[in-house]
């Protein structure tokens, strides 16, 4: 047995959709007990700091649903079943910025994005020497996003002003900044 483990009991799906999966399953603690957790199944993600030959980052501003507002943000997106992470990555990267790399991209980490309810991993990579796509694959049909390239310097501004306010990007630019120390 796993430490703290808790045993599913049932298990009811809420949803099925797109993107991810709502399902509600009652579990007996590790004391014996029983509870319910609401549960965010996701096929995992890969997030992308790409990066210019003249040393700035490629950033998306996108709209934000969930939470009314434009947020800048590292490029990103859902795997498809069965593909590679970084397939993935390379995709994106030419869907949302019009870039490929040139080189090999650089796995940086991997991080659970928000585990108390969610399983959904997040795959880092980077792309250095990029290079301008002439007929870019296209992106999806409901994302409009505007490109902005930053210094590391900038980025770290608009991590203090909120314009970079989410998880992976704030990740991103504190990795930059770690690597830029060493």
């Amino acid at each position: 047995m796993k430490k703290f483990e808790e045993k599913t009991t049932h298990t009811e799906t809420i949803y099925n959709g797109k993107v991810v999966k709502l399902q509600v399953d009652d579990v007996t603690l590790p004391d014996g007990n029983t509870s319910k957790r609401e549960l965010i199944k996701h096929s995992g993600a890969v997030a992308i700091i790409p990066i210019t030959k003249d040393n700035k980052i490629v950033f998306v501003e996108q709209y934000r649903k969930p939470l009314e507002k434009s947020l800048v943000e590292i490029p990103a997106g859902k795997l498809e079943n069965g593909e590679e992470p970084e397939v993935t990555a390379k995709r994106e990267l030419e869907e949302e910025t019009g870039y490929t790399t040139t080189e090999s991209m650089a796995f940086a980490a991997s991080f659970y994005t928000s585990p108390g309810f969610a399983d959904e991993i997040m795959y880092l990579y980077t792309a250095k020497n990029l290079e301008p796509v002439e007929n870019p694959a296209a992106g999806d049909d409901d994302e409009f996003i505007e490109l902005i390239e930053l210094t590391l310097e900038e980025a770290k501004q608009y991590v203090k002003n909120k314009r970079i306010h989410d998880a992976k990007t704030n990740y991103a630019v504190l990795y930059l900044e770690t690597l830029e120390r060493m």
